[in-house]
């Protein structure tokens, strides 16, 4: 039985290669020689010519977010849009969460919640398990 195939990504080129994945080699893009990124086994390859597509997956990608299966379906939600990129964006940086888990959010609080971002919640200081 072959070995599964993963993809890999140039995104200078905006080109996608399936190929059987081995962690000790490092892949280079046929078209421009510079090495591919690892997307994952549940990566959809947008069109060559959808700009806005490609930079959403180059945020993606140069954040660490994959597109592994889990063992129950696909790599679960991801943006598709800039729109929705900058919103998990800018709710990072509001939050402090950092970026990769912040691009995963499915829903984005509009408002941060207590506590998060260096904002102290009063009452909460010293509050430990006690007998």
């Amino acid at each position: 039985m072959a070995h599964a195939k993963t993809s890999y990504v140039c995104l200078p080129c905006r080109a996608s290669y399936k190929q059987p994945y081995d962690s000790t080699r490092q892949r280079i893009c046929p078209r421009c020689a510079e090495p591919l990124i690892h997307a994952g086994s549940a990566f959809a390859v947008p069109r060559r010519r959808d700009v806005a597509a490609w930079r959403t997956l180059s945020v993606l990608l140069n954040a660490g977010v994959g597109f592994h299966k889990s063992c129950c379906g696909g790599p679960g939600y991801r943006p598709r849009t800039l729109r929705e990129v900058r919103e998990r964006m800018a709710y990072a940086g509001r939050s402090g969460e950092p970026i990769a888990r912040a691009l995963v959010r499915y829903d984005v609080p509009l408002t941060v919640p207590s506590g998060v971002g260096g904002t102290p919640v009063p009452g909460r200081a010293g509050q430990g398990l006690s007998p």
